[in-house]
């Protein structure tokens, strides 16, 4: 298993999701999302190359263990055929409410949109809520640009935005 290290000190690493990591994956969704994924749709991806899982070791993470890691974010990506020009699309990505603003984020972005573009993805798509610019500025420093809107994408009736990069600029 490839790990990469994220930041400075070296104390958060991003892999590929496992089996064991869906709990502590559902706990940061539901602690992130009003209408969260259901624990189905994680276990649907674990194999997928861009399911990714960022972990700290839990003594640094502040969580008291020697010797586990704690998962403190996740991006869910995905290649999907389009007329043989496949494209990614980025499903599904969050941070633990306590690690917000150390650039995990970031991270988990980049290193999921390596993986779309190693799989032969020229392009990728995500939706964001309109409401949520925090996000929005994020993918915009990734050259995520602006495509349309969706009225009343999610539940509680609010908008998406649709949002795609270029990756062969």
């Amino acid at each position: 298993m490839t790990t990469t290290p994220v930041g400075d000190e070296g104390d958060v690493e991003i892999r590929q999701a496992a089996q064991a990591d869906l709990l502590a994956v559902l706990r940061i969704e539901r602690a992130s999302f009003d209408q969260p994924w259901p624990f189905s749709a994680f276990d649907r991806y674990v194999e997928e190359p861009g399911f990714l899982v960022a972990v700290k070791d839990e003594q640094t993470a502040g969580y008291g263990s020697d010797d586990a890691e704690s998962v403190v974010g996740y991006v869910v990506a995905n290649l999907v055929p389009n007329h043989g020009r496949s494209f990614g699309h980025i499903k599904d990505i969050a941070v633990h409410p306590d690690h917000r603003g150390e650039g995990i984020g970031a991270e988990l972005l980049e290193r999921a949109l390596h993986v779309l573009e190693v799989g032969g993805a020229r392009s990728v798509k995500l939706e964001v809520r309109a409401s949520n610019e925090r996000a929005q500025s994020m993918y915009r420093s990734f050259d995520f640009e602006y495509l349309r809107t969706v009225p009343r994408y999610y539940d509680d009736g609010e908008d998406a935005l649709i949002m795609v990069v270029d990756l062969d600029e």
